[in-house]
């Protein structure tokens, strides 16, 4: 009986060769398929808060508490909210939640048409290249809504100084500084929790796609 070689059974065996399960077809179909599911579920995520904010904003328009907090500010200065800044003030928060809403809508309905597209895309470059264009859409969306933040919290800080300038008051050094601080403080805390929640809803999801893009510039490169 001859000797079992173990080193050259393990050889032989490697040497096998490998039958792919699926071709390269098959697997496009199925990243199409996951790539539309995940545009789906940030389409829906930008419904979701759409409708959140839009009742949100609601809430806060009766309530008025911002209004309030501005008010607060001002008594701790020194100065006093009169009609005319507390209209304009309140003209420039109305006009910032309503630029707000309709950039959340347009990128909804954006979100919407990129699900379309590849909903019908069957050309491989072509996914590809909608893949990235949502990729930078989403990163636009993230973008705006930080740079809206930092807009209001500039709105706030310049009806300050308004309010300030209009009525002669000049506050204490230390009571300017801890306004000013507690604005910045404010605003660098809401920008990390945005980018937080963004980074753990889209970005889970975003790297997904990733995924499914890499794979398939991977096919892309096979059919060159």
């Amino acid at each position: 009986m001859p000797e079992f070689d173990l080193d050259s059974f393990k050889k032989t065996w490697q040497e096998q060769p490998v039958q792919q399960k699926y071709d390269n077809n098959e697997i496009l179909q199925m990243l199409n398929r996951k790539s539309r599911n995940y545009v789906k579920y940030i389409f829906w995520i930008s419904v979701a808060e759409f409708l959140f904010f839009s009742v949100l904003g609601l809430f806060y328009f009766f309530q008025n508490d911002e209004a309030n907090s501005f008010s607060k500010v001002l008594e701790r200065l020194g100065a006093q909210k009169t009609p005319e800044v507390e209209s304009s003030f309140d003209h420039a928060y109305f006009a910032i939640k309503i630029l707000s809403l309709l950039i959340t809508a347009y990128f909804v309905f954006k979100f919407y048409q990129n699900y379309r597209k590849i909903k019908i895309e069957e050309n491989l470059k072509g996914l590809i290249t909608r893949i990235i264009k949502f990729k930078k859409t989403v990163n636009a969306f993230i973008l705006i809504s930080i740079v809206l933040l930092i807009a209001f919290t500039f709105v706030f800080t310049a009806f300050i100084f308004y309010a300030l300038n209009s009525q002669n008051v000049q506050p204490t050094t230390s009571d300017l500084t801890i306004v000013i601080s507690g604005i910045i403080v404010s605003m660098v805390l809401s920008i990390l929790l945005i980018w937080l929640y963004y980074r753990l809803v889209y970005g889970i999801i975003i790297r997904k796609l990733d995924k499914n893009l890499k794979q398939l510039k991977e096919i892309d490169s096979q059919e060159i």
